[in-house]
């Protein structure tokens, strides 16, 4: 792949040298509402946060723990649609001043055909793509589609991945690199150690991309571990948990303990 920097990589080579560590959100499109997710992301933007991931979604959502698959089927329960989440994301990106990627899985880029996925995303202004389960081996289509449109396919480094396996999925990607923090789905705890140390040097060694470290990030204190380790702490799960208990209304501040 030709290693020129996307528009998303070189937008958060900038943002880090204004902040140490960047702040990457997740949320599903549609949940609880498409409303709330208007709402939601209002109020993450005004509290600070850098980068957004909206999850198209889908009925089997397998690299997502419980609460993110919950939202899945409730959003899909209530109606949602792939049309309506690309009419949403592009509300946002014209809205919002931050990058946005989508994540979601192949069989809605299968089902949409994956060039038409891939020029809509670039017509609406989403700045690059997670497939879980899509590897690059198998996704040579994707990954020309995403290259013509100049968008970042970004893969996943988890910590059973083999170190020349990291460099194909670096040469394989940009904008930058999800370096799952533990084996596993979303959601769960995670040990913030040297162990985990360890393995985040290793997948700096194995790419030049910015790294993103996401699955059980909560607190302010786990971003306080992942500084001038990572580039970027992505925060999922607790996120749909704070709404789901505090409602839309606790997100914002939630957010802002993170970013202080």
């Amino acid at each position: 792949m030709d290693k020129h920097a996307t528009r998303l990589e070189q937008s958060i080579v900038d943002a880090r040298k204004k902040k140490d560590i960047l702040l990457m959100t997740h949320i599903v499109l549609g949940y609880p509402s498409f409303d709330d997710s208007l709402r939601v992301v209002e109020d993450m933007v005004k509290a600070g946060v850098d980068l957004m991931e909206l999850q198209i979604p889908f009925s089997e959502p397998m690299a997502d723990g419980p609460v993110i698959l919950k939202a899945n089927a409730e959003a899909l329960k209530a109606g949602a649609t792939v049309e309506q989440s690309f009419e949403m994301a592009e509300r946002l990106t014209k809205e919002f001043d931050i990058p946005f990627l989508f994540m979601t899985y192949y069989n809605i880029l299968f089902c949409q055909g994956i060039e038409a996925f891939v020029d809509r995303c670039k017509s609406i202004g989403i700045q690059g793509c997670i497939v879980p389960d899509l590897p690059p081996s198998e996704g040579q289509d994707y990954l020309d589609a995403m290259h013509k449109a100049e968008l970042a396919p970004v893969h996943i480094f988890t910590p059973n991945t083999p170190e020349p396996r990291m460099r194909f999925l670096s040469d394989n990607s940009s904008g930058f690199i999800y370096s799952v923090a533990r084996k596993g789905v979303t959601g769960k705890d995670t040990a913030f150690s040297e162990e985990l140390e360890s393995y985040l040097t290793t997948c700096r060694e194995n790419t030049s991309l910015p790294l993103a470290v996401g699955f059980g990030v909560k607190s302010a204190d786990d971003i306080n571990f992942l500084r001038g380790k990572a580039d970027i702490a992505v925060v999922g799960s607790e996120t749909i948990r704070v709404m789901e208990t505090e409602g839309v209304a606790g997100v914002k501040p939630f957010i802002e303990t993170l970013v202080a």
